[in-house]
């Protein structure tokens, strides 16, 4: 009896720990994602003549410290709507994340976006700093540009403001709310407000997304070459799987 009890405790010992290590999160964690959307909408302005986008991207964290990099990709069309090249937007990114005090998130860091061959003057590609701070489930967000801004001559220091909370409001879904405003230097005619009111589901397999976008850009600042207006207000759907 005295063996049987050792060795049940011995086993109980070991499945505990076991199931402590499988529930901790390891030092290092690489992950996949991968997303098709009706429309990609960055910063409420279409990026791919309100058609649809496929995107991929990989993150890799360290959890001790919080360090993070990552890069992601996007199909596009508006380069070639201003009369450059290519169709891939690239982003290349890194930072640290972590709390100030209990339950306050903090995020700094530094990403750039890449045009392959844009060929305008000045290019398309564009590097910010950013820095957020989190509570519950609100956020606010400042993005500031350290070059010109997505081809705007003369726009380096333009600086986006995003406040947004996502809400979970029941199991596996969070409704998405967010307001922004985008002051490009120099450029004032292209500065405006956008914001997003949508809901995510996570249906275990795959993740999907409903969301009414739109913008308060001047009419004609961002549109299609037949006309069309970008930041109008738009259903966007998607579907994405992270891995």
């Amino acid at each position: 009896m005295k063996k049987l009890l050792l060795v049940t405790a011995i086993a109980a010992t070991f499945m505990g720990n076991f199931a402590h290590a499988e529930d901790a999160k390891p030092d290092n964690e690489l992950s996949y994602n991968a997303a098709l959307t009706s429309d990609y909408r960055y910063r409420g302005i279409s990026q791919s003549r309100l058609q649809p986008a496929v995107s991929i991207g990989a993150d890799f964290v360290n959890n001790p410290t919080g360090f993070y990099v990552g890069t992601w990709a996007s199909s596009i069309k508006w380069i070639k709507d201003a009369k450059g090249n290519g169709d891939i937007e690239l982003d290349v990114y890194g930072g640290k994340r972590g709390e100030i005090v209990k339950d306050v998130s903090y995020d700094v860091g530094v990403l750039t976006y890449v045009y392959p061959s844009n060929d305008l003057n000045p290019s398309a590609n564009t590097t910010e700093i950013y820095g957020q701070v989190g509570y519950g489930p609100g956020y606010i967000k400042y993005s500031h540009s350290v070059t010109d801004l997505f081809g705007f001559a003369n726009s380096k220091n333009s600086g986006y403001l995003d406040i947004g909370a996502n809400i979970d409001i029941a199991e596996g879904t969070v409704l998405n709310l967010h307001v922004g405003h985008q002051a490009v230097k120099n450029n004032s005619g292209f500065s405006y407000t956008d914001y997003k009111v949508g809901v995510t589901k996570d249906f275990g397999f795959l993740s999907g997304s409903l969301a009414v976008i739109g913008t308060d850009a001047k009419t004609g600042a961002y549109s299609t070459p037949s006309g069309k207006d970008n930041g109008k207000t738009a259903l966007v759907v998607a579907i994405s799987k992270t891995f």
